[in-house]
């Protein structure tokens, strides 16, 4: 048995009175004392002013992209080789910012479904929740990853083929997207019936549904369907972020369908943004900066109106968006209105029960595993105390991640 004193303690949703001694025994927690809890005969114990919580969850990342650059346009041209290579320091870099869980919401031939299932206890990286490659249309948004149907008469083959790869969700494109020229996120992708068809057939099989959706159009749709979560959701029209009524959001809050917006941009880095988001921006006629307040102004509007919150960064795909990018968006949570308490739950508990692992992860709570993040200073008093993290522990054990680079920026290239 180990003991971890620690001044502040967020166990998942609230913040503890007076810090706490969690107990850690075979890689579970197995108590959550008091700071003072005399310890049993032979426990060591480590003690950490700081703040101890949950190792978080980056509830939307693509592995296979190397956080460069067009990230996702080289996917398509890398070895198998290159690709594990990519996904190995993606892990690692989200592991240095104290990501222990990462849900794959895109990957390449399933290389990431692979990698889940090659991972085993005393692995050295993230749990792994997968989707495979998304299911889009033929030229539709990241159809180079191979999850493009020809028609709809063939969702049912490709919701079938996940069915049999074992994936965790099916992620499909309701709307274009930004990073794929062709495509538009202010139009949906399939009909209602195909849509509606592959949500039916997926549940059938027991696996839940997340949707890219961007514009008004496609959110409405994916919420009239029936999916399980929605990726972005920023209800984007020609007029600019958050253009939904009130009824549109108060009926997505009862269906109790889960928002990820996919917040989580470093700043220094959006000065300059990257050409396919720039080109959004012109569209609209925004800056960054009044492009971030309005996405933050609309994502407070949609927590007050109740729509579940989860955090993802949409990792990978861009510098701004890099692997390990997730304290950002837990930032950014704040900044649209949410307590920090509200904000850590998105990237902790609630994220954890989004992605299927809501009875072992996200908590520091007896029975949950010991996956934890020591950080410095007080996150209570300031949620930039985030980035500081000083150790990481995965099943009770403390990991230096292989490889990691957690510079600002920095976006890993495959050896060529």
């Amino acid at each position: 048995m180990q003991a971890i004193r620690a001044t502040t303690v967020f166990d998942g949703e609230t913040f503890l009175d007076g810090g706490a001694t969690v107990l850690v025994e075979d890689g579970v927690v197995v108590g959550v004392e008091s700071r003072g809890h005399d310890l049993p005969a032979g426990c060591s114990v480590t003690v950490h002013d700081g703040t101890l919580l949950p190792g978080l969850i980056d509830a939307h990342s693509h592995l296979v992209a190397d956080s460069g650059l067009n990230a996702l346009d080289r996917v398509a041209g890398y070895s198998p080789a290159e690709l594990d290579g990519v996904i190995t320091q993606a892990l690692g870099d989200q592991l240095a910012a104290g990501v222990t869980t990462v849900r794959d919401l895109g990957d390449r031939d399933f290389c990431v479904v692979d990698r889940r299932d090659r991972q085993h206890p005393g692995l050295v990286e993230p749990t792994i929740v997968a989707s495979g490659p998304p299911i889009t249309t033929a030229g539709g948004h990241c159809h180079f990853l191979g999850g493009a149907v020809a028609s709809e008469e063939v969702i049912a083959r490709a919701v079938a083929e996940r069915v049999e790869r074992g994936v965790d969700v099916v992620k499909v494109m309701a709307s274009g997207g930004v990073n794929t020229p062709g495509t538009d996120v202010l139009r949906t992708q399939f009909s209602d019936d195909g849509l509606r068809r592959l949500v039916e057939q997926a549940h059938a099989a027991g696996l839940p549904v997340t949707a890219h959706a961007h514009g008004t159009p496609s959110v409405q749709q994916a919420l009239d369907v029936g999916v399980d979560g929605v990726e972005h959701g920023s209800c984007v029209t020609e007029r600019g972020f958050g253009q939904a009524s009130d009824d549109l959001l108060d009926a997505w809050a009862r269906s109790g369908i889960v928002l990820c917006p996919t917040l989580g941009t470093d700043p220094d880095l959006m000065k300059e943004p990257p050409a396919p988001i720039k080109a959004v921006m012109d569209r609209m006629g925004v800056t960054a900066e009044q492009m971030m307040r309005m996405r933050y102004e609309f994502v407070g509007r949609q927590h007050r109106a109740g729509i579940q919150l989860v955090t993802g960064v949409d990792s990978g795909i861009q510098p701004p968006k890099r692997h390990g990018a997730l304290p950002f968006a837990v930032g950014d949570l704040v900044s649209a209105g949410l307590t920090v308490a509200q904000a850590l739950a998105t990237a902790t508990s609630r994220a954890a029960a989004a992605v299927g692992l809501g009875e072992r992860k996200g908590r520091v709570a007896p029975g949950y595993d010991a996956d934890l993040v020591l950080v410095a200073g007080d996150v209570a008093a300031s949620i930039m105390a985030l980035h500081d993290v000083r150790s990481v522990l995965l099943q009770g054990r403390p990991v230096t991640p292989p490889g990691a680079d957690h510079r600002l920026g920095a976006g890993p290239a495959p050896a060529r």
